[in-house]
């Protein structure tokens, strides 16, 4: 029996390849890590940038926490099993009335990885509205193999190389996956998803969190990192990401520079250009 995800959920992510939504947190843990967010920002002046964005666990504890919530592991491992890694949390914030958005696209392409089964949870701390620009899936892409991607670089793009699928898009079949705060989806790495520009009166902030199986391998360059969440590693592909003290541990700080440049490697790979760190 699964632990939080109920056998018809678990039976849509592997048709669809998605799964939504999912209550996570209540009002006042939201309240609590939204807070934290902002009060670094705050402190530093402006919102979370460049390098802050990737391998966020490995700067704040309060990350660490989140990618460590027991409800978001039981919901990941009736997916892919009890031994979880996850290798990557990323941010991804628009600002109201942001022109940012996010270009059809398949991870799998760009991640490097070996392992279908791997699942990003993408965990609100803001509202997630069809205006503020949701996320959207294509229902059974993550069956098709590979689409043909571009990359265009466009300056509005959240994406590293502004990759966009060039073929094979019916945004007709293309399915919305709104979020209240404290709540997340679940998709697998190889189906074709995008967002729209935030046309809200609030940011939206959400926090994406990569799990895989503890099997899966790197096949982009010689070095990778993850960090073994839930069971065992018997396998030892990727070196163990150090868990901060708290927040801005000089460890995990100087980890984090080693790991979030490996994978802007990883995610640049045969690339025409590399877009600047901004």
């Amino acid at each position: 029996m699964p632990k939080v995800l109920s056998e018809d959920a678990v039976t849509q992510y592997r048709r669809d390849g998605y799964f939504h939504p999912v209550d996570i947190l209540d009002e006042t843990a939201v309240a609590a890590n939204r807070a934290h967010l902002e009060t670094f920002e705050a402190g530093q002046g402006h919102p979370l940038k460049g390098g802050q964005r990737n391998k966020s666990h490995l700067l704040f504890r309060w990350v660490d926490d989140l990618m460590r919530t027991p409800r978001i592991l039981d919901a990941v491992e009736d997916l892919i099993g009890p031994d979880i890694l996850c290798w990557n949390t990323l941010f991804w914030i628009k600002e109201a009335g942001s022109e940012s958005f996010v270009s059809w696209h398949q991870d799998y392409n760009y991640w490097g990885l070996d392992s279908e089964d791997l699942v990003t949870v993408w965990l609100a701390l803001s509202p997630a509205a069809v205006e503020s620009g949701c996320m959207r899936v294509l229902p059974g892409s993550h069956k098709r193999g590979s689409m043909p991607h571009d990359d265009k670089f466009n300056d509005d793009n959240m994406l590293t190389r502004g990759q966009e699928i060039s073929k094979g898009v019916d945004e007709d079949k293309a399915v919305f996956m709104p979020l209240k705060p404290g709540q997340a989806s679940f998709h697998n790495v190889q189906i074709a998803h995008a967002s729209g520009p935030n046309l809200g009166a609030d940011r939206r902030i959400g926090l994406s969190l990569h799990y895989l199986p503890t099997h899966a391998q790197q096949t982009v360059g010689d070095w990778d990192s993850a960090a073994l969440v839930r069971g065992e590693d018997t396998y030892g592909h990727f070196t163990p990401a150090p868990r901060p003290k708290q927040d801005m541990d000089p460890d995990a700080v100087a980890f984090h520079e080693r790991a979030s440049g490996a994978v802007r490697d990883i995610l640049f790979k045969d690339a025409d250009k590399v877009r600047p760190t901004l």
